[in-house]
């Protein structure tokens, strides 16, 4: 029985939800798995992936071919690479600690980058909500400077008489 590891689509149309899953290559798309490894949201920005990297690699050293978009979405959370170090284990290149030891030091590196990619969305967004706000401010200064002159007119009319008045006063 050919296993694949590949995404089953859930959600409503227009907003795709995938779970990434271990099924038989001749189930339907949406059918019949033998293990959901994790989910996949690519709405969000970054987009949400969890997945149980434990469970895809032994999936993977069982033989399970990943798809190509469930390939990529391996290789991007580090289930390729510690099937790859896994290997190196069993050939005796490496040992278990130090296959742990960079499997850990990706994971950091990685999590830096993302982390990174987060506050530069965070930041833009408040770049432009904030430029968002001076255009409004700057607009609503034209508005109220356009109204402005009306009320000024009246009121430099009634300041000669009430100068005037005052010397009149003075007599």
């Amino acid at each position: 029985m050919p296993v694949k590891i590949r995404l089953q689509r859930h959600g409503k149309k227009g907003k795709p939800y995938y779970w990434i899953v271990a099924a038989d290559a001749r189930s339907k798309r949406d059918g019949k798995y033998l293990e959901k490894l994790g989910a996949y949201n690519p709405n969000t920005n970054p987009a949400t992936i969890e997945l149980d990297v434990d469970g895809a690699v032994t999936w993977l050293q069982n033989g399970a071919q990943p798809t190509d978009t469930a390939r990529a979405i391996l290789s991007y959370k580090g289930a390729l690479l510690k099937n790859h170090l896994a290997g190196g284990v069993r050939k005796g290149a490496l040992t278990e600690e130090q296959a742990e030891a960079k499997f850990n030091a990706w994971l950091e590196e990685k999590t830096g980058k993302i982390d990174a990619k987060k506050d530069g969305l965070s930041k833009a967004e408040a770049d432009a909500k904030a430029k968002a706000l001076e255009a409004e401010k700057a607009v609503n200064e034209a508005r109220i400077a356009a109204n402005a002159p009306v009320v000024e007119e009246t009121a430099t009319e009634d300041a000669p008489e009430t100068e005037a008045e005052a010397s009149n006063e003075e007599e």
